[in-house]
């Protein structure tokens, strides 16, 4: 591996890593509702611009590391991250192509894939009712994406980070 391929690298798991720090933030109960899938929107930015980098075996491995840090269901998360990444991954070419606000329509359906996801894992092991605070987290999650969208593509394209 040549010196910029280490630097991108550094850059992909110090931006992974961050967001792991941002959902595991202890947060006001009255923010916590609103706090998106920040690894999930990192993970799918990162697949999108760089999917011979990032794909499935990242979003399982930071996955199973969001389910530790959670104190989840040990893979849950993992099997949502792989399966939006997949995804993420068989439609890069087309969607990359779409502007950051048709992006965010892409988005919206992927974070809400998997809040439905772990919303059905959760009541397997004991039946919930679905709250108004479940589409929270996807409404934020997408009204963040331009901002997550022009943060990481400046530190991916600067030369001095």
């Amino acid at each position: 591996m040549q010196l910029n391929e280490y630097v991108g690298f550094f850059r992909i798991i110090l931006t992974l890593v961050l967001a792991m720090c941002l959902r595991i933030a202890p947060w006001p109960e009255e923010i916590a509702v609103y706090n998106p899938d920040w690894v999930l929107l990192v993970l799918v930015y990162w697949s999108l611009t760089l999917p011979e980098r990032v794909g499935i075996f990242h979003a399982w491995t930071f996955g199973l590391l969001t389910d530790v840090m959670t104190g989840r269901l040990l893979g849950q998360y993992a099997l949502a991250y792989s399966l939006i990444i997949y995804l993420c991954l068989k439609l890069h070419k087309r969607l990359r192509q779409f502007p950051v606000l048709q992006q965010g329509m892409f988005v919206f359906c992927c974070l809400l894939l998997s809040q439905l996801l772990l919303f059905f894992i959760k009541n397997l092991q004991h039946p919930a009712q679905l709250h108004a605070s479940f589409w929270l987290p996807v409404v934020t999650g997408t009204l963040c994406w331009p901002l997550i969208y022009g943060l990481l593509r400046f530190v991916r394209l600067s030369r001095y980070l």
